[in-house]
């Protein structure tokens, strides 16, 4: 067995590289995916225009997801070849294809130049992107965590878990700065390509920082005794000694980090814009800020880690999160959109129809029509924010809606023309507008009374949460498996919870809102998850700390 250093010694010089070279260029990763996400109302208009503004934003939100849904499989490439030939070369890949594809993002022709294939087009590079981002963080982290001091892994490590912040953080910088300097109009018509075209001179910096690099001195060993893996995804999957732990490790671990990690960044940003109607710039700054406030705090637990341990500190961030999360969009809502807040408490909005015509609202392909009188007034409601409670009518009834003390009656559009759908169409959305209006729903939130510091506190708890649950892991992960399947194990839990479980949580809280009417109803998906990984992880997954990652058995 290799002899593993310890903490009784200073950083080095080039642990100080390692840590340095593999952090900032998975900064650059995560600012390349997360453009995506900052920009998706933008996208859903550029590239999805031929469908109806509801369905254009969950199709763009599916669209952002699609990248998600994909990593698993990009770690289990990427994987299997980081374990065969090396950590370096792997890195070096990811960079490219994720840089490429988002220069390309910038330069692709929107739907009204070259129609249905330009989301098509998008979706390719989402993926693209998708399968790089699935080996890069397996990389990143099994390359750091090999080089680190015994009793200094999460310590190390944390630094890598501070990427995917400070990337979100440096992407919403460069829309801010873009959005500002050329205004709203020209960025949304053309300066959103900006931020997607400036990612290539990032990829340049990052491979040339990459090809600086040397091996993981636990890979060479292992190479130099001959022990690499021949068939690295057979010894991680099919054996259930090794299956055990990949499993434990998704559901004990990263499902409920993911969903804390995707509900206190990315949902509160699209809580704040798309719910609380707070301007893009306003919402962009605040999360920007708590961003800022909260990073250190990845270090922080990190190392606290490395002292009581990895579990406990996972296991608190989970709990804590679903026990506190209604409370606390709810206070964002008094805090940023105060007349909001009052118009849901004194004129309350009740959906009469029959439970027989309305439909789940969900249409991720933009080719259901939604034409019956309770969908309708639904699909309006929830494009305006407005929460509602159901009530069932009598079966064959036309849908009615009660805004306050106002009753209005919609109406069912299958059998009618074009021509006469839409003038329906015009007539009830100003005679719904009218009395939305008129009992205090705002149509977007008074920049006079958001109360800036209090809601910044509400969303720096939230990030607070996320550096808990996250700080820790890539330490946690690398340790449960041995050397030689090591990046493959590790990678495909990980990106599982992150690219399902997380990546899925803002299209499905946002389907969750619009099927219930509830503004704060989505929020019971991360909070079931996240409470699962805390009674699975309390109860089957073991502390690793002080496990030997040079071991390959």
């Amino acid at each position: 067995m290799a002899t593993v250093s310890t903490t009784d010694r200073g950083i080095t010089p080039e642990e100080r590289k390692v840590i340095f070279a593999s952090s900032l260029g998975t900064v650059f990763e995560w600012y390349d995916f997360y453009l995506y996400g900052s920009l998706a109302a933008i996208i859903a208009k550029q590239f999805f225009a031929g469908t109806d503004p509801n369905t254009a934003f969950i199709f763009a939100l599916l669209a952002f997801a699609a990248g998600f849904i994909v990593r698993p499989f990009g770690a289990i490439v990427f994987g299997r070849l980081g374990d065969m030939i090396g950590r370096k070369y792997t890195f070096l890949v990811t960079i490219v294809i994720m840089g490429t594809s988002t220069f390309v993002v910038g330069l692709l022709p929107n739907y009204a130049s070259i129609g249905i294939a330009a989301p098509i087009i998008l979706i390719i590079l989402r993926i693209l992107q998708g399968l790089a981002l699935g080996g890069e963080y397996g990389g990143a982290a099994t390359y750091v965590a090999e080089h680190a001091p015994h009793g200094k892994r999460g310590s190390f490590t944390s630094w890598i878990q501070t990427t995917a912040t400070m990337g979100l953080f440096m992407s919403l910088l460069v829309i801010l700065g873009t959005r500002t300097a050329m205004g709203e109009e020209a960025f949304a018509d053309w300066g959103w390509r900006i931020p997607f075209l400036v990612s290539v001179f990032l990829l340049g910096i990052s491979v040339w920082i990459r090809l600086s690099m040397s091996e993981s001195p636990a890979f060479l060993k292992m190479k130099s005794e001959g022990k690499a893996s021949k068939a690295p995804l057979t010894e991680a999957f099919a054996k259930w000694g090794n299956l055990k732990i990949v499993i434990l490790a998704l559901v004990g671990l990263t499902a409920g980090q993911a969903v804390v990690w995707y509900t206190g960044q990315f949902y509160a940003l699209f809580f704040l814009t798309q719910t609380l109607k707070v301007d893009g710039p306003t919402a962009n700054i605040l999360i920007a800020a708590s961003l800022l406030l909260a990073t250190p705090f990845f270090v922080i637990f990190g190392v606290l880690s490395d002292k009581i341990g990895r579990k406990p500190i996972i296991m608190a961030g989970c709990l804590i999160a679903a026990l506190t999360y209604f409370p606390i969009f709810g206070a964002l809502t008094h805090y940023a959109n105060p007349a909001l807040e009052a118009a849901l408490k004194n004129s309350p909005v009740v959906v009469i129809a029959d439970p027989a015509t309305c439909q789940f609202q969900f249409n991720p392909t933009g080719t259901k029509k939604f034409t019956s009188s309770c969908d309708i007034v639904k699909a309006k409601l929830a494009a305006a924010s407005v929460a509602y409670s159901n009530e069932a009518a009598p079966a064959g009834t036309v849908a009615t809606v009660k805004v306050g003390d106002t009753l209005l009656t919609s109406y069912d559009a299958k059998g009618l023309s074009k021509e006469e759908a839409t003038a329906k169409d015009k007539a009830f959305s100003k005679e719904l507008g009218d009395a939305i209006k008129a009992h205090g729903y705002p149509t977007k939130a008074d920049p006079n009374q958001i109360n800036y510091g209090m809601t910044l506190l509400l969303l720096f708890i939230l990030v607070l949460y996320v550096t808990m649950v996250y700080g820790p892991i890539a330490a946690m992960l690398v340790e449960m498996f041995p050397t030689r399947i090591r990046y493959t194990s590790m990678s495909l839990p990980y990106h599982i919870g992150n690219g399902w479980f997380g990546g899925l949580l803002p299209t499905t809280a946002f389907a969750l809102v619009a099927f219930k009417g509830d503004i704060y109803y989505g929020l019971w998906y991360p909070i079931i998850i996240a409470l699962i990984t805390f009674v699975i992880g309390m109860l089957f997954v073991r502390e690793t700390k002080d496990n030997d990652i040079y071991a390959n058995d």
